[in-house]
């Protein structure tokens, strides 16, 4: 039946009704522009966000540490007028700048200013001989220096020199490294959360509510800390529970008290611009992994006000200084604890006042395991627990467990000497006080050349030549750029033997470490930067865009991504930081595999687990495979079944392809290369398996999180893409039910 003609007011009211199709037209072509804009925005930030994040690091860390060298460190001196007059000349002509020489008044002033660490080292002078006292427990490092710059000059005065450790490291922690690691893993817990809660769970950051939730975490973190670093590992001895426990819960609430802040002001970039501000600058400026008087002058400035600095600095005076230089550290924390909490205060009053109707919060993060976001918020908040609890015990078990009593444990060294038979003879004296640190293989004087290809090809780590008629002194052939610390312990085991004997040492080192890579770390944080961009890409853009999930999508653009960061990193290593010279097309290709192979396995777990990847990601690939590398470590002085693990992660076989490269020709890449090759193409034939399983995700599903309440007024629903919360003023300030909570206005979501 047709339809009967409509009047003149039938019409007029169904023409008001009926949308023009040319105005349909026109808007559904702008939401297309709008969506087509928005998906290359999505696009460009798995590339920008790995940039930022990676380069900031890589840049910061190999910047600082690829080449120090003490300037302005300071030393007390004790002695003589005219004494102190004539070293003090001599040690500023020698050094350069090197050393600042002041004055003590007595002998026990000058140990106490090493004690207190007002000094890094001190020199007492008592007629014709000189006693240098420094504190291996302020850093290893420092007191190295201090001794290797000061010697020189007082044995050109014509003085004999003693040294003296007056704050030696405990068994327990030889290494010095406790402070440093509990610092560290104390930094993350303050600053982990923020990186999802933001995104995840908003209504959480609500001023009174997220002031208690941050005192309970630090207490829980603290918690943790001691019983790992306590009863499991004993690093920490039972009279040091105390400090302890008091240390990490000021430091964990003091950096989330900071964080807090950053986050108001820059949002969900809040844990880009907290990294650079406590990782980035506070491992450096920390004095734990390199004496601050080794870095430009405007670290020294950042020591006194980070909490990086503040909290390893504690932590060193609570474990091996009783507690003595303490008080100033937490009086930092505590200000910055302060001044966090005020400050946010000062924001949210700030932010009511200009937008008293409330300010949009965007929910990025549907959950974090990848799948719908959980009806209960219980979940929800029990998985943003779990996230950075996991990290941080897995960063405190994993690092300080493998590398806080570095022991040479079967290290494999040659002794050459005239016939095999004095070699062995040497070996069973020399095994009666090492037993199980070195593996002694005996030599006869025809093989040395051998034995020095042995060394450089890293299959022994030291090659002890016997003295001879023709070559009346001890020398040891060695390889600094193979490991550093493995050189270290060589050098200074059989410094000790041929000093015993009171017969000289020679040092043959076989391939020594530029002066642009002193400390031997360029190899390690090349490897790290090459790991790191390997997983970021696909955590981010899991996250950012999930379109680009799928593999005909994924694969392309890893391909792409891998090229542009490995050049990337190798411009951070070379022209900016000027870690490394040339070898770009080497080091190009290296990482472009390394890179696309890293993606590939962090895909395997992303479409298993989603964001909770990051966990089992960063445990296996740099939490296992730092200590494991060969670079931060001798596998000769890791636990044994590190070295296990030495032949099959990506990080090892990364962190050896770089060595090779950069100091060896290139002799062990392509063996290095199968293995990281192997990780990708086995993890490429997993995630086929799995999509062919599972339909893969290319949208992120906010459940029910628009969806009015039952007494909500009835509104339009809002488009799937534009997931936000409205906070009032009132709302941040008193802890108020959120929008989630409560049924939302049209304007809210």
């Amino acid at each position: 039946m047709s339809r009967p003609p409509l009047s003149r007011k039938e019409a007029r009211e169904d023409s008001e009704h009926t949308p023009d199709p040319q105005i349909q037209d026109g808007t559904d072509a702008k939401a297309a522009q709008r969506a087509k804009a928005e998906g290359i925005v999505r696009t460009a930030m798995i590339f920008i966000m790995p940039l930022i994040i990676v380069g900031m690091m890589i840049t910061g860390y190999l910047a600082t540490m690829h080449s120090p060298a003490p300037h302005d460190m300071p030393i007390a001196v004790v002695g003589s007028s005219s004494a102190t007059e004539s070293l003090t000349q001599a040690l500023e002509k020698a050094e350069h700048g090197a050393v600042a020489v002041q004055s003590a008044d007595t002998a026990l002033d000058a140990r106490e200013q090493v004690i207190s660490r007002d000094v890094a080292g001190a020199i007492v002078i008592d007629g014709s001989a000189a006693t240098v006292y420094t504190a291996n427990a302020a850093g290893a490092t420092q007191a190295t220096v201090v001794t290797s710059l000061v010697t020189p000059a007082l044995l050109a005065e014509g003085l004999t020199v003693t040294a003296e450790d007056l704050v030696p490291l405990p068994d327990n922690d030889m290494a010095g490294l406790g402070a440093m690691f509990l610092a560290t893993a104390l930094i993350m817990a303050g600053y982990l959360p923020f990186s999802v809660l933001r995104s995840n769970s908003p209504e959480l950051l609500k001023f009174r509510r997220i002031v208690p939730l941050l005192a309970g975490w630090a207490a829980l973190i603290a918690g943790l800390v001691w019983v790992v670093t306590g009863p499991v590992l004993g690093v920490v001895t039972s009279d040091h529970y105390v400090g302890v426990l008091g240390v990490a819960w000021l430091g964990v609430f003091a950096v989330s008290c900071v964080q807090l802040f950053i986050t108001r002001v820059f949002g969900p970039l809040g844990v880009i611009a907290g990294m650079f501000l406590l990782m980035v600058l506070g491992m450096p400026a920390s004095n734990m992994s390199i004496s601050v008087h080794m870095l430009p002058s405007f670290f020294g400035f950042l020591h006194d006000i980070l909490p990086m600095a503040a909290i390893g600095e504690a932590m060193r005076s609570v474990l091996y200084f009783d507690g003595v230089g303490v008080a100033s550290y937490l009086l930092v924390l505590a200000i910055g604890a302060v001044a966090g909490l005020l400050a946010t205060a000062a924001w949210d009053k700030f932010r009511g006042r200009r937008h008293p109707e409330g300010v949009p919060t965007d929910v990025t993060m549907p959950s974090l395991h990848g799948g719908p976001r959980p009806k209960k918020k219980i979940w929800r908040y029990l998985s943003l627990l779990f996230f950075p609890l996991a990290m941080v015990t897995m960063m405190i078990v994993t690092m300080l467990g493998a590398m806080h009593q570095p022991t040479p444990r079967d290290m494999p060294v040659a002794v050459v000497g005239t016939t095999v038979e004095q070699a062995e003879e040497t070996i069973a004296g020399l095994e009666e006080n090492m037993t199980g640190l070195f593996t002694f293989t005996p030599y006869a004087a025809i093989d040395e050349e051998e034995v020095s290809t042995l060394v450089e090809n890293r299959d022994l780590v030291a090659g002890l030549v016997l003295p001879s008629q023709n070559s009346p002194e001890f020398t040891l052939i060695a390889n600094e750029a193979g490991s550093t610390s493995a050189y270290q312990v060589v050098a200074a085991t059989f410094t000790q033997v041929a000093s015993a004997q009171q017969i000289p040492l020679k040092i043959d080192d076989v391939a020594p470490l530029p002066d642009i890579d002193s400390q031997g770390i360029v190899t390690m944080y090349i490897a790290m930067g090459w790991i790191l961009a390997g997983f970021m890409v696909v955590v981010v853009g899991a996250n950012a865009a999930p379109a680009t999930r799928p593999l005909r999508r994924m694969l392309p653009l890893t391909g792409i991504y891998a090229v542009f960061m490995s050049a990337v990193l190798w411009l951070i290593a070379g022209p900016i930081t000027g870690a490394v010279e040339g070898h770009f097309l080497a080091l190009w290709g290296a990482g472009i595999v390394a890179i696309f192979s890293v993606a590939m396995f962090a895909l395997v777990l992303e479409r298993l687990i989603g964001m909770l990847a990051t966990i089992p990601v960063v445990g296996i690939l740099m939490l296992l495979g730092v200590p494991s590398s060969n670079a931060a470590l001798s596998i000769y002085m890791a636990p044994e079944w590190f070295r296990t693990l030495y032949d099959f992660l990506p990080m090892p076989a990364a962190a050896e392809t770089v060595r090779s490269i950069l100091y060896f020709n290139g002799d062990v890449v392509t063996h290095h290369l199968q293995v990281l090759s192997l990780w990708g193409l086995i993890s490429l034939a997993l995630v086929f398996v799995i999509d062919s399983l599972k339909p893969v995700r290319t949208e992120h599903d906010f459940g029910d999180l628009a969806t009015p309440s039952a007494t909500a007024l009835p509104t339009p629903a809002a488009p799937a893409t534009d997931k936000k919360l409205i906070l009032t003023s009132t709302e941040v300030a008193d802890g108020a039910a959120t929008a989630d909570e409560r049924a939302p206005e049209p304007a809210t979501i």
